[in-house]
């Protein structure tokens, strides 16, 4: 891992594509100069693809120390699953999954997210060294733009998701899937640089997969290029997704060879944080990727 500990406010000039070469975070500059993998830790017993294994707190500290040692540059938490149909888990609910974990993954070395639009949790986290909120709603939830903002340096990533997590399948439909996604995130994002947040603190997800049918994401995948213009950098997350049973005809346990491609193809098209549950297998497909000359 090469991120660096932050030594006060990081301002950007240009790194490639981006205006900032660090994503500016609580302890960490996250370099952005390589993609960075990110390793999901679900502690939930009913998360679409690994439900149950992680969900007490033992195992869920296990698994973060495991990812670490894979490669796992950022570790990103979640104590509350946002799979399609899934109902909201209760705010004391949520804090008891999560913070044992938080309170020993903020030890391991790397950056920590916590992946919650609740802005309790949001920070609770931030007060325990929580480095980035990863939030599906992008600070819609109430109190969850304030408790971003009153922080002085964390990290922020806003995600595209149209409905919620228990209706956004049912119906999904888009004008322009991302012209209207891009509209999206360039409100969000003036929203919270008018509350005097860096735009070196801020990073984009185009959320596949949520409110989103399979031709939906292709086609943002496929024109992933065009939210470059927004100018931040994009994390995305495509391991394991529905969509990548469409195009393969796998079950979610068989979607390793597919997720990979997705991370690979996703990178060559201007991401910088890859959202992964498989994260040796990642590392090593950005190793092989890198050696052969596309990033």
């Amino acid at each position: 891992n090469d991120n660096r500990r932050m030594q006060g406010p990081t301002h950007g000039t240009s790194a490639g594509q981006f205006p900032f070469p660090t994503w500016r975070t609580t302890r960490f500059a996250i370099d952005l100069s390589r993609p960075q993998v990110m390793g999901i830790v679900n502690l939930t017993p009913d998360s679409f693809s690994d439900g149950g294994q992680h969900a007490d707190a033992a195992s869920g500290i296990r698994h973060c120390a495991q990812l670490v040692r894979e490669g796992a540059d950022i570790l990103d938490l979640g104590a509350e699953s946002t799979r399609p149909g899934s109902p909201p888990v209760p705010l004391a609910q949520e804090r008891e999954r999560l913070m044992p974990v938080l309170r020993e993954a903020v030890k391991l070395g790397v950056p920590v997210s916590v992946d919650t639009y609740k802005s309790e949790v949001m920070r609770e986290a931030l007060d325990l060294g929580a480095d980035i909120v990863n939030d599906i709603w992008a600070l819609r939830q109430p109190g969850a733009l304030d408790a971003v903002a009153a922080h002085p340096s964390c990290g922020v990533c806003l995600m595209h998701m149209q409905g919620t997590p228990e209706t956004m399948q049912q119906a999904p439909t888009y004008s322009d899937p991302v012209e209207d996604v891009k509209g999206f995130l360039a409100e969000r994002v003036a929203q919270l640089s008018a509350r005097g947040v860096s735009s070196a603190r801020i990073t984009l997800d185009p959320g596949y997969g949520f409110g989103k049918t399979p031709q939906h994401n292709l086609e943002l995948l496929q024109r992933q290029e065009e939210l470059l213009s927004l100018g931040f950098p994009l994390l995305i997350g495509w391991s394991r997704k529905s969509t990548i049973g469409v195009i393969t005809g796998k079950p979610v346990e068989q979607r390793l060879a597919g997720s990979l491609a997705a991370a690979l193809a996703s990178v060559q098209r201007g991401a910088r944080i890859i959202r992964v549950h498989d994260v040796a297998e990642t590392v090593d497909a950005l190793k092989v990727w890198k050696a052969a000359g596309f990033i």
